[in-house]
């Protein structure tokens, strides 16, 4: 097929996430051919290092001779058969492989394809415990301001983040929203001392006496572990987390741990859950339990959760969801061999390198002209961009100056994707030393160069 076919064809048939697709439109962009450890490779030979692991999934690198062997060993047997009311191989393993890794909470596992799948059924599943529990009073949820859970309905009623929810508010349902555990910490207490416990000592008491108010109605607290990431890589104040936890407890609430973005060694553990020392009711996973290789999620839970949807067919208890390719063989397979990499390769043990060597970096950023904050949670971070870095005036909107910057990027061999002007470090969890450091120094370097053109 001839590249500019494919180009073309790219700008008219194909309408991508998240993209505005008139100035998509208008633009040169990448189209992937191929992958080699951390680099992608376009259909011109341009290899570029993959700064968002391939949308914050991809842990072991791209091509990696394991993961390639248990697909091809996969298909060679079955492809995909149905779960309903029928079971596979590869999705039972990794289903007690799953509880093996995560907090001893949990028990029970539940599939879906991807990480906004994996947020709407423990929803569903929280709303349909009460109720069969019989407390139907408890149908509310606790969000947090400037979430994000992914972008069916449900999820998107649990999120907050205004540019990518506001649209849909009419079709959504209503939660009790609490404030962004960051951003009110910076308030009260200014950013050097946002994360500090004696912070989120002054945070819980708001979030406490809101739930005493209000607990007979909540069936679920939903949260992500540890960073809100798609608000900009926004960490919580240390212990937050555990706070949260015990208040769920105290007052008979579900506690409902996003992990779809933090799991599988982000954070220097396998999950944020297990680094703040938290036992959750119900967790999502995704993006990183495949490697990045094949779409596949799941949903964890208690074994009292479970056992509440247990009874004679005729009481008609049982969960009432389920997905075509709900525990596909081969994804399962790939997720089994992902989990295998960790131990082999000792993963976490490089990852926390990793997260040593970004902290050290991160703060010569501080200092540059158009940097009004810089975030890290685990191998995560979140360089924001500012007009004025004394009264932290952000850039218009319309300047796309983030992406500016992410052009520049791309010029190094280096892609990423921002957010709005929020530039986000979260390369493979396989990023070398040298590749990480390469990367600080290009984003230092165009943040500069933004301060020349500005």
């Amino acid at each position: 097929m001839e590249r500019e076919k494919i180009v073309e064809w790219d700008k008219e048939y194909f309408w991508h996430p998240f993209t505005q697709m008139k100035v998509y439109r208008e633009e040169d962009n990448v189209i992937v051919e191929r992958g080699e450890g951390n680099y992608i490779i376009d259909i011109y030979g341009n290899r570029y290092l993959d700064g968002v692991a391939s949308l914050w999934c991809n842990v072991h690198g791209h091509n990696h001779p394991k993961l390639n062997k248990a697909i091809f060993d996969q298909v060679s047997k079955i492809a995909h058969f149905t779960t309903l009311g029928a079971s596979n191989v590869p999705a039972v393993l990794l289903a007690k492989r799953l509880v093996d890794i995560t907090p001893s909470s949990l028990k029970k596992v539940f599939y879906s394809e991807d990480g906004s799948e994996a947020m709407e059924i423990a929803i569903k599943i929280a709303y349909h415990y009460w109720h069969n529990k019989g407390y139907k009073e408890k149908n509310k949820f606790i969000t947090l301001s400037e979430a994000y859970h992914g972008d069916t309905i449900g999820s998107v009623s649990v999120g907050g983040i205004n540019i990518f929810h506001e649209k849909y508010r009419p079709l959504l349902f209503d939660v009790y929203k609490l404030p962004s555990p960051y951003l009110k910490a910076v308030e009260i207490a200014g950013r050097e001392k946002a994360l500090e416990r004696e912070t989120t000592k002054r945070l819980i008491e708001e979030v406490e006496e809101f739930v005493f108010q209000h607990h007979q109605t909540i069936a679920g607290f939903v949260v992500e572990a540890g960073v809100q990431g798609a608000a900009g890589i926004l960490p919580f104040p240390e212990g937050y987390l555990k706070e949260v936890e015990r208040i769920c407890r105290d007052y008979n609430i579900l506690m409902i741990v996003d992990e779809v973005a933090t799991g599988f060694g982000r954070t220097g553990e396998m999950f944020a859950s297990i680094k703040e020392g938290v036992n959750p009711d119900i967790m999502a996973m995704g993006k990183g339990i495949t490697g990045g290789y094949l779409p596949l999620a799941a949903t964890l839970t208690t074994e009292e959760i479970f056992n509440a949807f247990l009874g004679e067919f005729g009481e008609a208890k049982h969960f009432y969801h389920g997905h075509t390719y709900t525990g596909n063989p081969v994804a399962c397979n790939v997720a089994l061999a992902n989990i295998d990499l960790f131990e082999e390769e000792k993963t976490l043990d490089r990852v926390k390198e990793r997260i040593k060597q970004l902290s050290e970096r991160l703060k010569e950023l501080w200092d540059l002209k158009h940097v009004g904050d810089v975030r890290q949670y685990g191998l995560m971070a979140g360089v924001e961009l500012v007009k004025d870095k004394k009264t932290k005036e952000p850039f218009d909107y319309g300047l796309r100056t983030g992406f500016k910057v992410a052009k520049m990027m791309l010029k190094k061999g280096i892609w990423v994707r921002p957010l709005g002007d929020v530039m986000v470090i979260m390369p493979p969890l396989s990023i070398t030393s040298k590749e990480l450091d390469y990367f600080i120094d290009s984003l230092k370097e165009c943040i500069k160069e933004l301060e020349i053109g500005g």
